[in-house]
């Protein structure tokens, strides 16, 4: 190292002789002093200019890999989002509905027979001691009934779906019972159990 920094000084080292006798190295000395400074700091400009040169090259080509806000993926979010309104509106106005077993059946016997097991379940459930709250939820399930079986009995479309068949065991057992015992005999436990049991096996086909 020491000998490649003489080999860059020397060209410019140049030494007179002295005419001051009095300081003979003084003029060799700052003729010295002055290239090597001079070429220190021609060397330490090149290196900023070219540190300065890389470092704007790099952030262009950063800027330039960095990718930009894709435009296919908003297109595709829109897309999406479009799908997703015409499929709810198509959705409303169709007069079918895919069940939880994966079968298409018309969405007003859903409606209906869903209506069903749940204000048949909870006249079940209620305690009959309560007599307000009792004839509240009995009246609600004889009403939906009522409903149900006139829009739907004997319907080519539902009459051999599981639902309908475990709703009609369900209807027919509790029906049956009353007409023995009479509309205001307490339901026994075991029909109360059955029926419930019928309601849940209807309720998985829905």
């Amino acid at each position: 190292m020491a000998v490649l920094l003489a080999a860059k000084i020397s060209p410019f080292f140049t030494c007179q002789s002295p005419r001051n006798t009095s300081h003979p190295n003084n003029d060799c000395v700052c003729k010295l002093q002055f290239n090597v400074t001079s070429q220190a700091a021609s060397s330490s400009r090149r290196h900023i200019l070219v540190c300065s040169t890389s470092f704007f090259a790099i952030q262009n080509l950063n800027c330039i890999s960095m990718p930009f806000p894709v435009r296919a993926e908003e297109e595709s979010n829109d897309q999406e989002e479009k799908d997703g309104v015409v499929g709810a509106i198509k959705s409303l106005f169709d007069p079918n509905e895919t069940t939880k077993s994966g079968k298409l059946l018309p969405k007003a016997y859903l409606k209906s027979a869903r209506e069903v097991v749940k204000t048949l379940r909870e006249s079940l459930k209620e305690d009959p001691k309560d007599i307000a709250k009792f004839r509240r939820t009995a009246d609600a399930a004889k009403e939906s009934i009522r409903e149900y079986l006139g829009s739907w009995r004997g319907q080519e479309k539902v009459m051999h779906e599981e639902s309908y068949m475990e709703l009609e065991k369900a209807i027919r057992s509790l029906a049956s019972f009353y007409s023995k015992a009479g509309p205001s005999a307490p339901l026994p436990e075991e029909v109360k159990s059955e029926i419930l049991n019928d309601l849940n096996t209807a309720e998985e086909f829905l």
